[in-house]
């Protein structure tokens, strides 16, 4: 049935983030500068990784982070997968699960539908789904010629780059442009999209009827 009210009441707190990465960790470090600045009311009690050896895990502890590796290849399946990271999750008591750079596929279980969020760097539904991530996006983008990309905050599903919208932004794309050049354009967009829907949600200030994302401008 479609949502009639916000999503989540306002928390009156700092919300609390599960942060999924794969790589670097560059959207967790954004995060925490953010909440730093005091432009994000949020804490980050658990950081996954799907990989040991990423650049993320080290910037993560550094901080004084959890950190849990949680490796796709040591399971049989995605159930049993997903399952030990939403386990962590409830553990950590995470009131917003987020994408920060993941790229193996979970399966959402149903107490975390519209409790998570992801960040995919193009327009969506242009250049998304299986198989367009990070330099891949901008690279399909400049050779299709558009005038304008950006990046996307929407509600995580059990598709890739599926669910509602929650907020865009819009860069040029120029006739000179590398996908590196882009990629920048678009990932300075990206630091102020995501926090910018985080603290959305935390406000209560979503509705989702449909596949809509209704936002309270109030």
């Amino acid at each position: 049935m479609p949502a009639e009210r916000p999503i989540a009441e306002p928390l009156n707190r700092p919300i609390r983030l599960g942060v999924l990465i794969s790589g670097g960790g560059t959207t967790l470090i954004n995060f925490l500068k953010h909440i730093e600045d005091g432009k994000l009311n949020a804490e980050v009690p658990l950081v996954i990784a799907s990989q040991a050896n990423c650049k993320g895990v080290e910037r993560a502890r550094a901080a004084g982070l959890r950190c849990e590796i949680v490796s796709r290849k040591k399971y049989d399946s995605v159930e049993e997968f997903s399952s030990t990271i939403f386990d962590y999750c409830r553990e950590a008591e995470v009131d917003l699960v987020t994408f920060a750079g993941f790229l193996s596929l979970v399966q959402i279980p149903e107490d975390f539908h519209l409790r998570m969020v992801n960040i995919h760097p193009s327009l969506i539904p242009a250049f998304c789904g299986k198989g367009f991530y990070g330099h891949h996006v901008h690279a399909a983008a400049i050779a299709r010629g558009v005038k304008v990309s950006g990046c996307t905050v929407h509600f995580a599903d059990n598709v890739y780059d599926h669910g509602p919208i929650i907020l865009q932004k819009t860069v040029p794309v120029y006739g000179d442009d590398t996908a590196d050049d882009l990629a920048a354009r678009v990932f300075e967009q990206e630091c102020a999209a995501y926090p910018e829907a985080i603290q959305l949600y935390a406000e209560g200030r979503l509705t989702v009827i449909d596949r809509r994302v209704l936002v309270d401008e109030s």
